[in-house]
């Protein structure tokens, strides 16, 4: 198993997203990219630690590789929203890839590249190496599955899942059951 770390948004629709692709075995909300040990949602939504929302992607490579979670991962977000993602604002919801490796940090800094051409604006998502990932409550993790019907949830996190089924129907678990 390998970790990929991303930060596109409200973690709980970034979660919900991959949570749908064969080969990601788990997928667990958290923080990372800030400067305060250990911190909690509600310091971190004070936008006061540095941390952004995360998701920490477990995956077999030898079922999806990187470059594809990275395909999923910016069709799921908008990269040129500067610290913000949708009703979202603040740096907390910034859009952050937090390579694992060189190889990670190399693949994320290629397709980062290539995306900025395709789009009008600059593509504004951050690159850096993971130092530490901090879980977040338990609360958190699950959160589109415990509470589909949430208004969050309806609005925000329900039209990525149907989005990663629509356009990755092939690389998701339903497609695999089907096999």
């Amino acid at each position: 198993m390998e970790r990929a770390t991303f930060g596109g948004g409200c973690f709980w629709c970034t979660e919900a997203a991959m949570k749908e692709l064969e080969g990601v075995e788990s997928v667990t909300s958290g923080y990372a990219g800030g400067h305060v040990e250990d911190p909690s949602y509600r310091e971190v939504c004070s936008g006061n630690t540095g941390h952004a929302e995360v998701v920490q992607v477990e995956y077999d490579p030898d079922a999806i590789g990187y470059d594809e979670l990275l395909e999923v991962f910016f069709a799921t977000h908008d990269p040129t929203q500067l610290n913000r993602q949708g009703p979202d604002v603040g740096t907390q919801y910034r859009s952050i890839v937090l390579s694992h490796d060189e190889d990670q940090r190399r693949q994320a800094e290629a397709y980062i590249e290539a995306l900025d051409e395709e789009y009008d604006d600059d593509v504004v998502t951050e690159l850096e190496s993971l130092e530490t990932f901090y879980r977040a409550e338990e609360k958190h993790q699950d959160y589109f599955e415990k509470n589909p019907n949430d208004a969050y949830c309806t609005m925000h996190a329900a039209p990525k899942v149907e989005k990663v089924r629509e356009k990755f129907e092939r690389k998701t678990k339903s497609a695999g059951e089907a096999r």
